[in-house]
């Protein structure tokens, strides 16, 4: 997964400078991102601090280790039942 040029707190500042008042081009051209990058940043992380995003990082994590955990055992349950279905 691509990692983010910018950090937490960062994006939490680039998002204070629309909420007071800032041309949001002019926000995308100083910090040289997309108008499309400060939107999805502004809809995902709108209204946070820096408590809140951190924890949603953590639960973003655990929520793809749960994933895997869940793909790699299905793998093995499909694996268990195909060897169980073949005749001897």
């Amino acid at each position: 997964m691509k990692r983010s040029r910018f950090s937490d707190t960062q994006i939490l500042s680039i998002l204070k400078q629309a909420e007071s008042g800032m041309p949001v081009p002019e926000i995308c051209r100083e910090h040289g991102i997309s108008s499309a990058t400060f939107y999805n940043w502004r809809s995902k992380y709108g209204g946070m601090d820096a408590s809140l995003m951190k924890r949603l990082k953590e639960l973003e994590a655990e929520n793809k280790r749960l994933k895997k955990m869940y793909a790699e055992e299905r793998l093995k349950a499909e694996i268990v039942q195909e060897a169980l279905e073949k005749k001897w």
